[in-house]
């Protein structure tokens, strides 16, 4: 084409210059004169033409989509600010979304032409209208079942996030949403904090979170989406923890209580608590209305955690038998003091709830110091313990210890059931008859005490026999200096008279 461009050039200026000097006697005397510079001047308007088609040459481009041609433009940075301006305006008109715009696939054919005009705008305007803007979504699954639509990755990670630190609150920021279906310690931090370092230093107390994850299987994908399905983050956080379920009202009938609500709607008597914290001391009313709702959360979040707490360790008691003291004597030789230890326990939990807990580790902080008591075997017939029943049963005091018209009154007269009973172990020493006492019994208990039993009726022992606390002694009656059936009782301490009252 240059060539046809170059030659046509060049004729015109040979008749050009053949029309203005033109002079036929000259042309006829010198053919070589004219000849020489015909050739000179050939060459001349040649790279003339050249440099002026070269100056002239336009380079353009072919735009094709899906291998279509759709026009010529200048430059395929103009395709791009087209592009970039669809995106801007279909962004701003849908700020809540992620919005993807499709332009196909295009490409570019380079070209040139002597003067070529492309047809950029018209290009444009054709590529303009065939550009689609989509929503571009992501869905999330749990077990396969579509939760819900949110505007992209980011949010979906965040919803998870926040569902993780509902149930496990110091989860580190670095722990959060990295993996969606296990998120948890390495090996090395799992240990820390749950055995002694190697000091041999205890734990200090307190929880370790070791682990969270899901129960259930979970997945992100992106797709494109519907518009008008993309789902506010707060909606599907909620359907996350909460689940589907519609609240359940139950209004209080007469006769109805807790436990046979719970059994009614086969539900935990903590759920009703839960729900219902007004309710005090298990009392409710007729027409009371009950949150019966039991929540089925989509997600279950597991967390694994190492409680170390700082546990008493109650001292022992040593016994220590000794022959020498009497049986019932009872020493101690040492006090006990508490001991402490560290322990450490896995708890397992589901959505908050603990499902196992097992220690780990247990470690000794304070040994913990036994009690030493010394207790005597020493046994001795007849030997009181030196506590005092009442002798009578039904017993009514109708005269006390003292002095009376003058004189003193040695014991106490008591009325009530007529068998005598002895008041505490002891071996009898006397039964007879006394001045003023009537049939008589004196029962030494080998501790420092004796007793006297006086006005009886008849006896059941015999001198010399032991007797146990509570033991038939006799029958009680009116002998000796009495006025009307009673017992007259007395209390000697070491030989000394005292009121039984204070032993009774």
């Amino acid at each position: 084409m240059e060539k046809e461009i170059i030659m046509t050039v060049f004729k015109k200026q040979v008749e050009q210059h053949d029309a203005s000097q033109a002079k036929p006697s000259f042309w006829r005397r010198r053919p070589l004169q004219i000849g020489a510079g015909a050739v000179v001047l050939l060459a001349a308007l040649t790279i003339g033409g050249i440099q002026y088609v070269h100056a002239n040459t336009v380079e353009y481009y072919h735009l094709f989509r899906n291998g279509t041609e759709v026009g010529t433009v200048s430059s395929p940075d103009e395709v791009d600010a087209l592009i970039q301006q669809k995106k801007q305006a279909v962004e701003a008109a849908n700020p809540e979304l992620q919005m993807v715009v499709d332009t196909g696939s295009l490409t570019y054919e380079g070209d040139s032409g002597y003067k070529a005009d492309p047809d950029t705008e018209a290009t444009l305007d054709k590529l303009s209208g065939m550009i689609t803007a989509k929503a571009s979504g992501t869905e999330l699954y749990v077990d396969g079942k579509l939760i819900g639509i949110v505007k992209d990755q980011e949010t979906a990670d965040a919803i998870l996030a926040r569902v993780q630190t509902k149930y496990a609150p110091n989860l580190p920021a670095n722990k959060k949403a990295g993996a969606v279906t296990t998120l948890s310690y390495s090996a090395e931090s799992k240990a820390a904090g749950t055995k002694a370092d190697a000091s041999g230093k205890p734990p200090a107390d307190g929880t370790k979170l070791n682990s969270v994850s899901f129960k259930e299987k979970v997945n992100i994908e992106s797709a494109e989406v519907d518009p008008s399905k993309v789902m506010d983050p707060a909606d599907v956080y909620k359907k996350l923890i909460q689940g589907s379920v519609k609240p359940t009202k139950y209004t209080v009938l007469a006769g109805d209580c807790i436990g046979c609500i719970a059994q009614k709607f086969n539900i935990s008597k903590d759920v009703i608590y839960k729900n219902n914290p007004w309710i005090q001391n298990d009392e409710i009313d007729e027409g009371d209305v009950l949150d019966l709702t039991v929540l089925q959360p989509e997600l279950t979040v597991k967390t694994v955690e190492d409680v170390t707490e700082t546990v008493a360790i109650e001292p022992g008691v040593e016994i220590q038998k000794n022959g020498s003291m009497r049986a019932g004597e009872t020493k101690v030789l040492r006090e006990g003091a508490s001991g402490s230890k560290k322990v450490t326990y896995q708890v397992v939990k589901e959505n908050g709830t603990v499902v196992s807990e097992q220690v780990v580790d247990q470690q000794v902080v304070k040994e913990a110091v036994s009690k030493i008591v010394v207790k005597g075997t020493k046994v001795i017939l007849g030997e009181g313990s030196g506590t005092f029943a009442w002798p009578v049963a039904s017993h009514s005091i109708s005269s006390s210890y003292g002095t009376r018209w003058g004189k003193l009154h040695k014991g106490i007269d008591i009325t009530g059931s007529r068998t005598i009973l002895a008041a505490d172990d002891g071996v009898v020493t006397f039964v007879g008859t006394k001045t003023g006492y009537g049939n008589t019994i004196i029962i030494n208990h080998k501790n420092g005490y004796e007793t006297l039993y006086g006005h009886l009726k008849s006896f059941s022992v015999k001198k010399g026999q032991i007797v146990q606390k509570g033991d038939k002694l006799g029958i009680m009656g009116a002998t000796g200096d009495a006025t009307g059936v009673h017992l007259h009782f007395e209390i000697h301490k070491n030989g000394s008279l005292t009121n039984p009252l204070k032993y009774l």
